[in-house]
């Protein structure tokens, strides 16, 4: 992606070497469920106070090296670019966009949704409307997910951000309404739906960043490769070695590709309706 050179975002929030709590509680186990139940956009907040924290606030002072000086200054690009995109796309629907602002942490850090680790990865948080990113996921999407390539880091922060546009709708609100009445295993069908959504957003992203000549070639494979490593029959598979589609609270790898493609295909709000059939947009 052509980002060199170009304007970042003024909402970054740059939190790393301000610690927070530690996280404790459920082992590398606990660990595990937490990054497959939140991956990318779950509510990290009441699983994070079922594994508990504990400890002290601190600040340490960090010194980034400079593959994470460039890895931050891609990430302000690509929050800048979602920022001039929703803010056009909402304007012609005649609503206005309220930016997000991007937290960089390492380690831990602590949200209105309560105190998260690095391991529960990249997330957003509608309590305070911030996106929350230790770069180090970074290595971990191209080691453990082999999904390399800036853009599929792009497609991450394009996905957390769709889900600040559900906030901003009203989808978020309608979903979470249905929490209160409804079994797990029938919740987790409409957090499928409101996470493929969010890939459809990312992908309308996609398709007007294409529109203002800033993919370079390969781009879209990476962001595709990285929708299909994260779906949640590759990850259980990964993990655990068979999977539970009852579990499912993202979707599979052949429904984020193509929920992916399908907005970088239409690029408008009104084509990604997941929820089609339930009262919900």
């Amino acid at each position: 992606m052509k980002y060199k050179g170009r304007r970042g975002s003024a909402n970054v929030e740059d939190r790393r070497g301000m610690g927070g709590k530690t996280l404790v509680g459920g082992g590398i186990s606990g660990l595990i469920i937490v990054l497959i139940i939140t991956f990318m956009g779950g509510n990290p907040g009441e699983i994070l106070n079922n594994l508990g924290a504990t400890g002290t606030d601190q600040n340490v002072p960090y010194e980034q090296t400079e593959e994470e000086k460039e890895l931050a200054e891609f990430v302000s690009v690509v929050l800048a670019d979602t920022e001039e995109v929703w803010t056009n796309l909402f304007a012609k629907e005649g609503m206005t966009y309220k930016e997000p602002k991007l937290v960089l942490y390492s380690g831990s850090v602590q949200s209105a949704c309560g105190v998260a680790g690095s391991a529960v990865g990249p997330f957003y948080c509608p309590g305070d409307q911030k996106l929350y990113i230790d770069l180090s996921f970074y290595q971990e999407l191209q080691n453990k997910f082999q999904a390399p390539g800036d853009f599929a880091m792009a497609y991450v922060i394009a996905h957390e951000v769709g889900h600040h546009v559900q906030t901003l709708l009203g989808t978020s609100g309608q979903v979470n309404e249905l929490q209160q009445r409804l079994s797990k295993e029938e919740f987790n069908k409409y957090s499928v739906m409101l996470e493929l959504q969010a890939d459809y957003y990312a992908g309308v992203w996609a398709h007007h960043a294409q529109g203002m000549d800033l993919l370079e070639e390969g781009d879209l494979e990476e962001a595709l490769t990285a929708a299909s490593a994260v779906g949640d029959d590759t990850i259980q598979k990964r993990a655990q070695g068979y999977v539970v589609p009852d579990s499912f609270t993202h979707g599979t790898s052949k429904q984020r590709k193509n929920w992916f493609y399908k907005g970088f295909e239409f690029g408008t709000i009104e084509d990604g309706n997941t929820f089609e059939g339930t009262g919900i947009r």
